[in-house]
């Protein structure tokens, strides 16, 4: 830890889930940070504006890297911020893809980016493939609007995972990159849960009852993009609430215990914990 001092951590998305628990994380070791988001963080970064890029990276030895959320056309625009990272000096990157990434076409841009990262001998890196987050619950696509949890999972389950664990494991990569170089982990929660599962838990957290219920895909697609998600977009989470459908989602691991020396948030306690989110 002795190069705490010269080190400097450029965190993308730093006003998102894992970002903000990111940086907060390496802020609380003594570690130089530098928050960036399009709004609300230390500089003004923006994916649409490769001028950004520079200043962002001006001195920083490592990046958190986050993608363009909602978007499924980001590769090219982030291979030229990779080339720029590597110009202006930076030796590691820690990137956030999804689960079983490593099994997806290399024509996926999540993927398409493990790909270029891993080709960059300049660059250590590591890769995080995390389960669906248990904030979806309080802060995204699976709040219970009404008591309800509506989305087209079936009876398939899930390891969910806490942001943050997540952040814990993107940290411990950041401040000791040569430790996890090349490393890939799968954060995931100690449990697999179906939706039913969580609805209870989050009922016996709230006081009162929580349901989920199934709906038809091709319906809950088609609302997710009235609602504002680019219709590109929304056939990923089709792809996402298919995958678990099918009974094909996260299993528990050991990965957060390995990286962290801790074990993973159970889903109780985070439910415990957010209850008021959902009064």
């Amino acid at each position: 830890m002795s190069n705490m001092a010269n080190h400097r951590v450029l965190v993308l998305g730093a006003t998102g889930k894992t970002g903000s628990r990111v940086a907060a994380r390496l802020s609380e070791r003594g570690y130089g940070v530098r928050t960036a988001a399009r709004t609300r963080a230390e500089v003004h970064f923006d994916w649409d504006d490769p001028a950004t890029f520079e200043s962002a990276l001006h001195g920083v030895t490592g990046v958190y890297l986050v993608s363009p959320v909602l978007r499924v056309d980001f590769a090219d625009v982030v291979s030229r911020f990779l080339d720029q990272a590597e110009r202006a000096g930076v030796r590691n990157v820690t990137y956030l893809s999804a689960y079983g990434m490593e099994y997806a076409p290399a024509e996926v841009a999540l993927r398409a980016v493990e790909l270029d990262l891993i080709s960059r001998p300049s660059l250590s890196h590591s890769i995080i493939r995390p389960a669906w987050f248990m904030q979806n619950f309080s802060e995204t696509f699976l709040k219970p609007i009404d008591d309800e949890i509506v989305v087209p999972n079936g009876t398939g389950a899930e390891a969910f995972v806490n942001a943050a664990d997540i952040a814990s494991v993107a940290a411990a990569t950041l401040t000791e990159p040569e430790l996890h170089a090349g490393r890939a982990y799968a954060p995931t929660g100690p449990e697999s849960l179906t939706l039913d599962e969580a609805a209870l838990i989050i009922s016996t957290a709230v006081g009162r009852t929580i349901a989920y219920r199934d709906t038809d895909r091709d319906e809950w697609v088609s609302a997710m993009v009235r609602s504002g998600v680019p219709a590109e977009y929304g056939e990923v989470l089709r792809m996402l609430t298919e995958t678990i459908a099918n009974g094909h989602g996260s299993r528990p691991n050991g990965d957060v215990l390995a990286v962290t020396g801790k074990e993973p948030i159970g889903f109780a306690e985070f439910a415990a914990e957010t209850a008021p989110a959902w009064k």
